[in-house]
């Protein structure tokens, strides 16, 4: 009487419980085998690799154990409050991260609703594997073709010369005040195609009906664009949302080590090429462990931060 007054279920016994997730897991070996794998790999590379975090709270050196080495405390958070060059990394890794953001994240959705507008044939199949060309290209071939065209020969200044706007070309990827640009429109230039594809795949799964129903209603096709393409993916965009902000100060390493040079390091240096040759280069290991163990803490706050903002936006449970 008390359970059908209060509304709650009682639970299962334990045993009876355990049964019953054995016999599941008996029925899904097929798929649990799948699983495994990836299980596996997450524990080695993923799980095992938080015990190296305590070199953050340590004085951490190549003749050292994680053991043996010297525990210092916070000390190496101490030194990363007053190190001039990493809040310069911190500036510009929010300043490049900001732009792809604004320019990044609505470059795919845009992309997505104009293939996704197209009529299904040859032209729509070429224009999407073009856009997702660059995706399958690593940065090193990327950051070649960028560094030779805007050389002071290259394909860019050839064009300015051509069209009168320029008489004498300038290498473009030493301007460290152009660097933001570049890196932006490059990484935008590089992912938008391929991040198109979860939004047209939402796409295909809406009801024709809707269109059918607004084009009897007089909307044109900006207006069902508006009003039912974009609501009915909202979903997709706000989980998208809520990874980029999480990566916010995880700006593309790979992009930076190909692209920066002594000339554009002042603006080039972001967070990760920082501890990357903090730790790398110079062997200070307990500060780079520091400086990264900081970066996530943060990226885990506004990972849950953006989250709570998409699920209010959507009116519905958290994404």
């Amino acid at each position: 009487m008390e359970h059908k007054k209060s509304g709650k279920i009682p639970k299962a016994p334990v045993g009876v419980r355990t049964k019953r997730w054995l016999f599941d897991f008996k029925n899904q070996i097929p798929l649990q085998m799948m699983v495994l794998p990836g299980v596996v790999f997450m524990i080695i590379f993923n799980y095992i690799p938080i015990y190296g975090l305590k070199i953050a709270f340590q004085n951490y050196t190549v003749v050292d154990t994680l053991d043996t080495a010297k525990w210092v405390g916070m000390e190496n958070f101490k030194i990363i409050l007053t190190d001039k060059y990493f809040w310069d990394s911190v500036y510009n890794t929010l300043g490049i991260s900001l732009l792809k953001l604004l320019i990044g994240f609505v470059a795919p959705i845009i992309l997505a609703v104009m293939i996704y507008e197209l009529k299904d044939g040859i032209f729509k199949r070429v224009v999407q594997t073009i856009s997702y060309m660059p995706h399958f290209l690593s940065w090193i071939v990327l950051g070649g073709m960028l560094i030779s065209w805007l050389s002071t020969n290259g394909m860019f200044n050839s064009v300015l010369k051509g069209l009168g706007l320029i008489t004498e070309g300038k290498n473009i990827l030493l301007d460290a005040n152009k660097y933001w640009w570049i890196a932006v429109l490059s990484d935008v230039w590089k992912s938008a195609g391929w991040g198109t594809i979860l939004y047209l795949a939402s796409m295909a799964g809406i009801d024709p009906t809707y269109y059918e129903a607004a084009r009897i209603d007089g909307a044109g096709r900006l207006r069902q664009i508006w009003s039912i393409t974009i609501p009915l993916i909202r979903t997709i965009i706000g989980l998208n949302f809520i990874l980029t902000i999480s990566g916010l100060l995880g700006s593309n390493l790979d992009q930076t080590l190909v692209l920066m040079n002594t000339q554009n390091q002042p603006r080039a240096e972001v967070i990760n090429s920082y501890v990357y040759r903090m730790g790398i280069s110079q062997g200070d290991f307990s500060y780079a462990t520091a400086a990264g163990l900081g970066v996530s803490i943060v990226s885990v706050v506004l990972l849950v931060i953006a989250n709570k903002l998409t699920s209010k936006m959507n009116e519905r449970s958290v994404l």
